[in-house]
Parts: C-alpha cells; sequence; structure tokens
C-alpha cells in the first residue's frame, strides 16, 4: 500500500455489475470481449495500463506513431473493434483484491478511487510476468529485462542502451535483440542458456509449421547482417559496475571458467514467461504445479473453465503460448460463455477455434522440446550463486541470508518459503516476491534435508500497491451502476471456496 494522500475523502465506492466481467485487455481478453459485446451481453473489460492491448500489442505514445508508425497495426485494429462492438473499456483500474464475498473484485481507477467489480462469469486475463533469475549484480541500474527494452523500443521508439548484451532463454530473445538492431545499438551478443537452434531430431517438428520458420529465419538473418553473435548454451554469470552496468561475463552453462567479459551500459536478462495467477489463485480456483515450468498454473479445460463455476482463466495466466494462443482462448472462453447463454456461435467457427488451438499446442510442445525446461534452468543457476548474491531486490535479502535459515535445525520441518519469507523479510516488497519468490523456492529446496511444495509466494491481499485511502474507502456503503441483459441468466459464479490464503 501506499500512503500518498491517505487523508483525502474518496467518496463512496462505485459498483459495477456487468454480464462479464474481463480482467486484463490483451490479446486473450480483447479477443473474448470482442465476441462476448457483438453477441450483446454486457462486458466490462478492465486494464491497468493507460491504453489496452497487454505487452504484446502496446500501443506506441501517438508521437511515436505518427513518426514511426505501429509495431502491430494489428492490435489497433482489435482494440477499436472491441470498442464498436460495445465493450465498456476501463483503463487505468487496478483490480488489487477480492471481497469478503468471494466474488466481487476491488480495484481503484486512475484517481485512486475505489471501484467494485461484479460479473455474472469473470474471465481473468491477466497475462504473464517475465522469468528473471538472479545473478551477481542484477541489482545495478542498467540491468533489465528483454521485455522492457522491446517496451522501450515499441512505444518510445528508445533504445535501453547504446551497447547492450542481450541473454536468458526462449525464442523472444531474437525478436528484442532485432528491435534494438533497428534503433541503432550495438549488441554485443545473445546469450542462449539452451541450444535450441543446433540441429537435432526433435527440430525436424518445425518443418510442420513453415510461417515459424520463416520468421526465425527472419530474425537469424537480421543480426547475422548486424554481425550479431548468439552464444547457444552460454548465460550470464555476472556483472559489474558502479552507478550503473558497465561489464558483463558470460559462460558455457555448467563451466564457468570458460567465461569472456563485455563491456555494455545496459543488459537485458529473462527466461521466457510465466503465468500471473495472483487474482486466480485469490479466487480459490484449484492450481497444479507444472512439472517442466515449476510454475503454479490455474487447472483449465480447452475452454478455459477452471474449478470455480463462472470463473474463466484464458491467455498466458492459463499457461505460457503466446499470442494467437491467447487470442485463440480468449475466443474459446466467448463460444463457452455464449452456448451457457443460449447464444450458441455457428459451429464453424467454433471448429475452426478448437482446431487452431490444438495446433498452436501441438507448437508450444515443441517450443518446449527445443528450449530448456524453466525448472531445470532455475535448479541449475541458482543453488550455486554466491552467498552475497541479492536475492530479493526490495529487501535486500542475500542468498547466504536465505540458506541460512532455510538450514537452521531449530526450525519445525518442513521449511517453506513462508517460514523464509517471515524470518528474512524475502517477497515482502513492492514486488510481493513476484520476481524473487522462484529463486528463494530454488535456494530452499537446495539445503540438504529440506524440502518445500511451494514454488512461489501465496498471493496476499493487496496483489498491486494502492493508496491507503482507497483500501479505507472500500469499507462505506458502494454506489451501485448494475447493467445486464434483460432477462439474463442467474450468476454463474458459484460459492467461493476456502481460501488459505486470503487474509
Amino acid at each position: 500500500m501506499t500512503a500518498d494522500h491517505w487523508n483525502e475523502p474518496s467518496g463512496a465506492p462505485e459498483t459495477v455489475t456487468r454480464d462479464v466481467l474481463i480482467v486484463g485487455g490483451g490479446p486473450a481478453g480483447l479477443s473474448a470481449a470482442e465476441r462476448l459485446a457483438a453477441a450483446g451481453l454486457t462486458v466490462t473489460l478492465v486494464d491497468e495500463q493507460p491504453e489496452l492491448g497487454g505487452q504484446y500489442y502496446r500501443r506506441p505514445a501517438p508521437a511515436v506513431a505518427e513518426r514511426w508508425g505501429d509495431h502491430r497495426p494489428e492490435g489497433g485494429a482489435l482494440v477499436e473493434r472491441v470498442r464498436a462492438a460495445g465493450a465498456e473499456c476501463r483503463t487505468r483500474h487496478t483490480v488489487w483484491g477480492v471481497d469478503d464475498d468471494g466474488r466481487t473484485l476491488l480495484a481503484v481507477d486512475g484517481e485512486g478511487r475505489p471501484v467494485r467489480l461484479r460479473g455474472r462469469y469473470l474471465i481473468i486475463a491477466t497475462g504473464a510476468y517475465e522469468r528473471v533469475l538472479p545473478f551477481p549484480g542484477w541489482q545495478l541500474p542498467g540491468v533489465a529485462t528483454p521485455g522492457f527494452a522491446q517496451h522501450l523500443a515499441a512505444s518510445e521508439h528508445t533504445p535501453i542502451g547504446e551497447r547492450v548484451l542481450v541473454a536468458g532463454s526462449g525464442p523472444f530473445l531474437l525478436p528484442v535483440a532485432c528491435s534494438l538492431v533497428d534503433l541503432g545499438v550495438t549488441v554485443v551478443g545473445v546469450a542462449e542458456a539452451g541450444t535450441p537452434y543446433r540441429p537435432r531430431p526433435a527440430a525436424l517438428g518445425a518443418l510442420r509449421h513453415p510461417a515459424r520458420l520463416r520468421e526465425l529465419a527472419g530474425y537469424v538473418t537480421r543480426l547475422a547482417r548486424a554481425r550479431v553473435p548468439i552464444w547457444q548454451g552460454h548465460s550470464v554469470v555476472r556483472a559489474e559496475g558502479t552507478d550503473r552496468v558497465s561489464s558483463v561475463t558470460v559462460a558455457a552453462v555448467g563451466d564457468p571458467a570458460a567465461a569472456r567479459t563485455f563491456l555494455v551500459d545496459a543488459l537485458c536478462v529473462g527466461y521466457g514467461f510465466r503465468p500471473q495467477t495472483d487474482l486466480a489463485r485469490m479466487l480459490g480456483c484449484d492450481v497444479r504445479t507444472d512439472a517442466v515450468t515449476g510454475d503454479a498454473t490455474p487447472v483449465t479445460d480447452p475452454r478455459g473453465r477452471t474449478s470455480r463455476p463462472g470463473v474463466y482463466v484464458i491467455g498466458e495466466a492459463a499457461g505460457i503460448g503466446g499470442a494467437p494462443t491467447a487470442r485463440a482462448r480468449g475466443l474459446l472462453a466467448a463460444f463457452d460463455i455464449l452456448i451457457r447463454e443460449g447464444r450458441p456461435p455457428a459451429r464453424r467457427d467454433l471448429l475452426r477455434a478448437g482446431a487452431a488451438l490444438r495446433g498452436l499446442a501441438r507448437f508450444t510442445e515443441l517450443t518446449g522440446r527445443l528450449f530448456p525446461s524453466p525448472a531445470r534452468l532455475t535448479s541449475s543457476l541458482v543453488p550455486p550463486l554466491p552467498g552475497d548474491t541479492m536475492i530479493c531486490r526490495c529487501e535486500a535479502v542475500t542468498a547466504r541470508e536465505i540458506r541460512a535459515v532455510a538450514g537452521e535445525a531449530e526450525v519445525p520441518a518442513p521449511v517453506d518459503v513462508n517460514a523464509v519469507k517471515a524470518r528474512t523479510r524475502a517477497g515482502m516488497g513492492p514486488c510481493q516476491g513476484r520476481e524473487c519468490g522462484v529463486a528463494v523456492a530454488a535456494l530452499v529446496r537446495s539445503v540438504a534435508g529440506r524440502t518445500t511444495d511451494a514454488n512461489v509466494f501465496p498471493a496476499r491481499t493487496p496483489i498491486r500497491p494502492i493508496p491507503l485511502r482507497a483500501l479505507l474507502a472500500t469499507e462505506t456503503t458502494p454506489e451501485t451502476t448494475p447493467k445486464t441483459t434483460p432477462g439474463a441468466s442467474p450468476d454463474a459464479l458459484g460459492p467461493a471456496t476456502p481460501q488459505e490464503e486470503r487474509p
């Protein structure tokens, strides 16, 4: 929570009731909103950003769009269709919790005013976080994620630095490096922790996806023309500098002795993405630990249905698959709701969407075979970190402090991430462990004789920082603005399940 203007009155919170409430204005949420609103249901789409589009369809600043154009014009066209269909779009609205009834979402608008959000159906399309793993020096200014560099390039046409090294793992690294090259940046190299681009039998499956092969070939060709090397099987060992990063050391994975150091003024490191599941977990939806990624992932069917009746989780929040998969998931969730409302879509549209999702799932499986497992990367890169490596950047907690608590004999077993959080404050900062939680769990697991089933910190209210006045105002009598279709069926949301994670 933030204490800014805490004593200024916020007034009674507004309560918004619609047929469908969608949280997240990226490809999945937009695709669902377009179909549902076009079918005549009342739809409210909320997003914390100033503009719809999410990270993938992020809108460029007006001056940038006028001079440089839109890097993904199909995103702008989709946003326009959603608005034209009649969906209410509330940007600058941050959902920060779930009310005691287990179904009303608590939010604040851009002015810090509280808003209660309800829908007969609730669609969670909150997207993903970038997966970051700590290393010595990652807290230095100038160290960022590839997604942040891409955001600066796409929306601001601003390079993150003049001499940049891109590292981590995943197919996202190459387009980011290309975007930097296009801005005139000297990209000293791309360090990919896996070996996805080496010829091998598993890569033959890519022949079934010629469009993706052409895209990959385009990135590789552009980087080759710019003389940007791609080091496969390499990761960042450390970053150094005084007031900001000035050098980066890269070594072969598992062989730190074979290291090379490069002078840079910016470093972009990321290991793909992981689902943003805080809200789904707070709503009591069942989650499972993905064996490949190690992530807590909501249990859903192909339509996005969760264990909670009337609650859908779609897009990257349901599992990482890329923007095309997110759009397909959004479409199938919308079709399922329309069927339940007695407004079924054309059979050909339903079959086409299902076939598209199955085809995209095959490509996602192929990608998973070519790139290293995030769970394996975490287990191999985090436990060997030096003791003075900063793990929780918000609270300045080191690997040595976490290992000490995890290994204390007097702590009742099993030690888990919650015990470490309570004893060290790791995960108590503004990001609430979204960046360090995976590493903390890996360190706890690496301590001999200690185990933990949890790979992330539990979701806590508020899941986003909010003004204190907004929290106080939620206790006042709400103003209501219900708007549902005439003759609408009763709420589809089932009763809330007991939530151990809710305070």
